[in-house]
């Protein structure tokens, strides 16, 4: 039942992927790319992953946006996908990359400052 819930998400994904970037011309929605999709058991609901490229003004419009669009977006993807039901959506930020990118810049800190101030063991 796992993999039935995990193919449904990809497909929503892909759907809504193309939705944004077609038909959807909200301009408060940037460049927002889907993340991932998580079914419930029973396929009746879905969280929407979504990521932001821009600052956190652009996140919120972005959200704006795509609460907005819910309604469209949950019509098209009946109309696309053959479901028994279709999904109530809802859109949650992946901050994900957000926090990967500090972690790594983190790193690269940590690792400039060995360069600058050898340990011990090296002298």
């Amino acid at each position: 039942m796992k993999e039935r819930r995990r193919r449904v998400g990809e497909l929503i994904r892909a759907e809504i992927s193309e939705l944004i970037l077609r038909s959807i011309k909200d301009p408060r929605i940037g460049f927002v790319s889907i993340t991932a999709v998580e079914m419930s058991p029973d396929l009746r609901y879905a969280t929407v992953f979504f990521h932001v490229l821009g600052s956190d003004k652009d996140v919120k419009s972005s959200t704006a946006g795509l609460r907005s669009a819910k309604g469209y977006i949950r019509r098209e993807i009946g109309r696309r996908l053959s479901l028994r039901y279709t999904p109530e959506i809802t859109f949650r930020y992946d901050d994900t990359l957000d926090r990967a990118w500090h972690l790594e810049s983190v790193l690269k800190t940590v690792a400039e400052k060995e360069k600058e101030f050898p340990s011990d063991e090296e002298l």
